[in-house]
């Protein structure tokens, strides 16, 4: 089997100079559809049991087709369908679409799906149990249903594992040209990453939607992924659902802050994808790359007739973390003479109604907001019902910002608070005129943040390409799992220069001669592993005097039989948790965020992928929320923030030495300090499959 051969047939299937049908009504419906479209190459209909299908003669069976389709539609039942697919490939026929169900998403499927991926051979095959795919551009619909899709010229693809969501988006009226339609059901033979692909070197695609279940193949989605950032395509993505690859025993906090969302998101936002929650932004964000394409930066001005319009997008606009900074002073200048001594000339603008309907002005005030150098420029403009009011001063409104925008060279959006408030007749004038007419305030500025972020995002490709998820599984196997004591857990970073605590391990008749040894004040813990020691009395701090540690170590007998003994740290500045933990489908990840006891309560953490480079870590811990107090905070000392950031990358280069070894790494809390006196690991819990070759260094060890 070859994979150019396969890529080959795609492009037929997707671009076809003829098509088949076998089957009975659905078949009748495809045909209907491509009718309807205009598609004008050859059409052949296969069913022995009927003279036609929508006027088309039938055959009999696929060996009397006159020439190989380049493209076919199975709609007939599962075992059928791999019949027909083994036919198609002898004959040499491009691509099928498997429009049956019951292959692998049911019990007795399974095997009849191995069959099919057998049978198809060079066969590019679309599904199974999916409803096939609509190419606009070829007017092309092998779709067994009513869609609200038209022939264009150019436009963005939409790829979804869904069938009904497929024909759902096809309804939209937000003057968004669809492209191309890809339901691709089970991704039995092709994965969305072959479509990606073959999409991207289109150039008549400008931009991509996917709404996915399950992403089969990580690496082959993320060498798709950059591929697309390559040509400077945007994708956008919806994932659903929960995928099985988290299901695992959870031991540490890293475990539980890494749950499989955080790692869906981290794996997207590594390769380029914009991740979206809903239909309404996954259109609305594509329309607004479509249009613009990605924004160079986050500074936006607001322009509406309204103090309630502008509030609405500062408000909005703040948790994106969008700027809206002053209008600079030759444009207030400007604006103060068109608009007059009564209108406070700000960002969010609102210019008020004095020069509504007098284009001339409008245009004018649009303009000096326009060109004064934003990313992008907004006009919140809703439009009364058209079908019981007169609109004309709206579309005035509107043609002078398009006017405006034209001719100072900015980007440009219209936005309508609600989706319904820009009729389908304007959205789709502004759009011609290459501004982004947007529909829903909301989705608007989320769109316009992740312009922003895509463009970030693609100067880091750039510059620093991510490597591929590793080849190798992490298995998530429950058996043969070591939990290392403390003592031992700190002993292994400590090798890899990682600063822990002064201790020893000692008997508990011995813990008084070891803390007067080490140095008081001391912590005590258990030196039995065990997971969640406070929870159960295996911690006790700021132990002052020996006699108080002889009687907290007697406390902890029923615990084991030895204990911990620590030299009390210096209180922090503030602390992290820093942890690693291993995924079956996306491999060794790191966990950063604030640690301490409320570490799940407060969930303030973010997910990276290893490896890491530093410049992904401070980055990543810029965005938390207590970024502040690392940077400095009401007067405190900035953190040694170069410490913490090694620690980091030490960590996660632990992790990628040991591989598939590492099942969590936990340290909570990583106690940091102002510069330049580093940080330290005040506990560490270390999870693993055996064997790990031990390291002595330094540290905690045993007495």
């Amino acid at each position: 089997m070859g994979e150019s051969a396969r890529r080959r047939n795609l492009e037929r299937l997707l671009r076809p100079k003829s098509i088949a049908v076998v089957g009975g009504r659905f078949a009748e419906e495809v045909i209907r559809q491509s009718r309807r479209l205009g598609f004008p190459g050859r059409i052949w209909a296969v069913n022995p049991k009927r003279k036609s299908l929508a006027g088309v003669p039938c055959l009999a069976h696929l060996d009397e087709l006159p020439e190989p389709p380049d493209a076919v539609f199975l709609g007939v039942g599962r075992e059928a369908t791999v019949e027909a697919v083994e036919v198609l490939g002898r004959l040499g026929a491009g691509g099928a679409v498997a429009y049956a169900s019951g292959f692998a998403e049911v019990a007795d499927g399974i095997g009849l799906e191995q069959r099919l991926k057998e049978a198809a051979g060079d066969l590019a095959v679309l599904g199974p149990n999916c409803y096939g795919l609509l190419n606009l551009m070829e007017r092309l619909a092998l779709w067994p249903d009513e869609h609200g899709a038209s022939p264009v010229e150019r436009g963005v693809a939409l790829i979804t594992q869904s069938g009904n969501i497929g024909i759902t988006l096809t309804m939209q009226t937000r003057a968004l040209p669809i492209a191309c339609v890809l339901s691709i059901g089970n991704q039995a033979v092709l994965g969305v990453h072959d479509f990606l692909e073959v999409l991207a070197d289109d150039p008549r695609i400008g931009g991509i939607g996917l709404y996915l279940e399950a992403i089969p193949d990580v690496a082959a989605f993320a060498r798709a992924s950059l591929a697309c950032a390559d040509k400077r395509i945007p994708v956008v993505a919806i994932k659903a659902g929960r995928s099985q690859a988290g299901a695992r025993t959870t031991l540490a906090h890293t475990s539980s802050l890494s749950g499989v969302d955080a790692l869906i998101d981290a794996y997207l936002r590594r390769y380029g994808v914009v991740r979206v929650d809903n239909l309404a932004d996954l259109l609305e964000t594509l329309k607004l790359l479509f249009v613009l394409g990605p924004l160079p930066g986050c500074r936006i001005a607001s322009l509406s007739c309204s103090g309630g319009d502008a509030t609405m997008v500062a408000d909005l606009a703040a948790p994106l973390e969008l700027e809206l900074p002053p209008v600079p002073a030759e444009a207030c200048a400007e604006l103060s003479e068109v608009l007059g001594a009564r209108v406070a000339v700000a960002n969010p603008l609102d210019y008020h109604t004095y020069i509504w309907g007098n284009a001339a002005s409008m245009r004018r005030c649009f303009a000096a907001v326009a060109g004064a150098g934003f990313d992008v420029t907004l006009l919140v403009l809703d439009y009364p019902r058209p079908d019981e009011n007169e609109i004309d001063a709206w579309d005035l409104a509107a043609d002078a910002f398009v006017g405006a925008v034209q001719d100072v060279g900015a980007r440009g959006i219209v936005v309508a608070s609600l989706p319904e408030s820009l009729p389908r007749a304007a959205a789709e004038r502004i759009a011609a005129a290459r501004l982004a007419p947007m529909q829903g305030l909301p989705e608007c500025l989320r769109a316009v943040a992740a312009a922003s972020g895509l463009s970030k995002a693609w100067r880091r490709i750039a510059e620093r390409p991510p490597p591929l998820p590793p080849a190798e599984i992490y298995a998530d196997s429950r058996s043969e799992l070591i939990l290392l004591s403390e003592a031992k857990a700190k002993q292994l970073l400590c090798a890899r220069g990682i600063r822990v605590p002064r201790g020893a391990v000692a008997p508990i008749a011995r813990a008084m001669a070891a803390a007067r040894r080490i140095g008081l004040p001391v912590a005590l813990k258990t030196a039995t592993s065990i997971a969640h020691k406070t929870e159960v009395g295996g911690v006790v701090l700021d132990l002052q005097t020996p006699e108080a540690v002889a009687e907290a170590a007697r406390a902890m007998a029923p615990l084991g039989e030895r204990v911990l003994i620590e030299a009390m740290l210096p209180t922090p500045l503030l602390e992290l948790i820093v942890g690693v933990a291993a995924d079956v489908q996306f491999g060794p990840h790191l966990v950063i965020g604030a640690g301490g006891r409320l570490v799940e309560l407060v969930q303030d953490a973010r997910v990276l992928l290893l490896p890491v480079d530093p410049d992904e870590v401070r980055a990543a811990l810029a965005d938390l929320r207590i970024a502040p107090v690392l940077r400095g905070f009401r007067g405190r000392p900035p953190a040694d923030i170069d410490a913490v950031v090694d620690v980091i990358c030490r960590l996660g280069a632990f992790a990628l030495e040991e591989g598939a070894r590492i099942v969590e790494i936990d340290i909570n809390p990583l106690m940091v300090y102002p510069a330049p006196h580093g940080v330290i690991a005040a506990d560490a819990l270390i999870r693993l499959r055996p064997p790990l070759e031990g390291a002595h260094g330094r540290g905690s060890g045993d007495e």
